[in-house]
């Protein structure tokens, strides 16, 4: 058993993106679409006129704004949840991750410990981020191959079967995109899995497709197909979990849907957070030290 307690004790500020995405909470969700969609982001502070933070507007809030047929041109502060909610720099990994399970929500704003300047953001995609910097550096690294290679071998891995949440849901492509927000929203996913006039995987519409589709003015009655994406990205359900990670990070996308076997035969979807509940990168090594970490897309 390895005794290393690589996780122990992290704080925050080990974690957090110190990149804040603001915009003026009067400015259109038009422009709101823009900015989250230029940096890659879920969500944005909407800060007043003194530049306070107000709210914060996440592509979830979004997409309810284009279900609900809102004009894309109304201010921010029509759909923004308010307030934000808050971490220190110094806080414990767990203790932030604790608040975020609790609230339900995928970030905190992190503030710095003395003089409460906002100083970042923590999400889950960030301490998955940690945790594989931490599991790729490890002399049992599933991906060092040339660090006690023996040693290595008898490691017990994590694979994606472990962490995958099954029973994933579809949408058959004839649905409308409306249909699709409804089961976003119903089951509290990211992306819907999109199958074919077979039944089988024909693609995928996240919520950035939603967004993109809210922007360009496409009716939510239109058939799910007008937006999805293909293909669908995958991995099999006995990929190790440190290939999974490795292959999001890659592809710069929040989700594997997961099959067995068949690539048709999908039977689970690992997500970011999916990986984030881990809590210890690949392997049992760090096992003692694991961060308490529940799925909330």
């Amino acid at each position: 058993m390895i005794e290393t307690n690589t996780l122990q004790n992290l704080s925050v500020n080990k974690a957090m993106r110190r990149q804040i995405i603001c915009l003026d909470q009067d400015k259109t969700i038009d422009h709101g679409i823009n900015t989250i969609i230029k940096h890659k982001v879920n969500a944005l502070l909407a800060v007043d006129s003194q530049l306070q933070p107000a709210g914060v507007v996440s592509k979830t809030d979004i997409i309810g704004a284009y279900y609900a047929d809102l004009p894309i041109d109304s201010p921010l502060n029509y759909i923004m949840v308010s307030p934000p909610l808050y971490c220190k720099s110094g806080d414990s990994l767990e203790t932030a991750l604790e608040q975020m399970r609790t609230n339900k929500v995928y970030r905190l704003y992190v503030t710095d410990n003395a003089s409460e300047d906002l100083v970042g953001t923590l999400a889950y995609p960030d301490i998955v981020g940690l945790l594989y910097q931490y599991c790729h550096q490890c002399e049992y690294s599933h991906l060092n191959k040339k660090k006690h290679a023996d040693e290595a071998g008898s490691v017990l891995r994590f694979k994606v079967r472990d962490l995958m949440t099954t029973g994933v849901k579809n949408i058959h492509i004839y649905e409308t995109l409306s249909t699709v927000m409804e089961a976003l929203s119903a089951y509290r996913f990211g992306a819907m899995l999109i199958t074919d006039e077979s039944g089988l995987p024909g693609g995928v519409i996240s919520k950035t497709d939603l967004a993109l589709a809210y922007k360009h003015g496409v009716m939510p009655s239109v058939a799910a197909s007008t937006v999805m994406c293909s293909p669908v990205h995958s991995c099999d359900a006995d990929s190790l979990l440190e290939e999974a990670i490795k292959k999001m990070i890659l592809a710069d996308v929040h989700r594997l849907f997961v099959h067995e076997g068949n690539k048709n035969n999908i039977v689970g979807v690992l997500s970011l957070s999916d990986a984030a509940r881990g809590r210890s990168g690949s392997c049992h090594g760090c096992v003692s030290s694991r961060i308490k970490v529940e799925d909330h897309e």
